[in-house]
């Protein structure tokens, strides 16, 4: 028997991603991001100020091309912590990711790309 209310694989980790936004620092855009692999999670990320360096949520963001430049995009955050790489991670992500964390995640051969929403540059909170 079928268990309906079980998610998938994808629904589960992109649901992840989502409680992992809670811990960003800038109130402008939350986004959450999960490595796996074989289905098992081996990193996550947020977005968020460089260690250190003072919050968007001290000090208000740094809006550049409207991007907020203060915090460090929570693939970054997620990838840099990896001990390995390769084509059979996959990462979710809450929001597609930007051209730049794009060009990272296909430097650490991570083909499977999933993401929850759309960043079309709007402003959310």
């Amino acid at each position: 028997m079928e268990d309906t209310f079980r998610p998938s694989w994808s629904e589960y980790f992109l649901e992840i991603a989502s409680v992992v936004a809670k811990r960003s620092t800038c109130p402008r855009l939350n986004v959450g991001c999960v490595i796996t692999l074989n289905n098992k999670i081996v990193t996550t990320g947020y977005n968020g100020a460089p260690s250190g360096e003072p919050h968007c949520t001290e000090v208000g963001c740094h809006i550049v091309d409207n991007h907020c430049n203060r915090v460090i995009h929570a693939e970054r955050n997620a990838l840099v912590q990896l001990k390995e790489t390769g084509s059979r991670m996959k990462i979710y992500i809450t929001h597609e990711p930007c051209e730049m964390c794009r060009s990272a995640i296909n430097r650490y051969k991570i083909r499977d790309v999933l993401w929850s929403h759309d960043y079309n540059g709007v402003t959310e909170s």
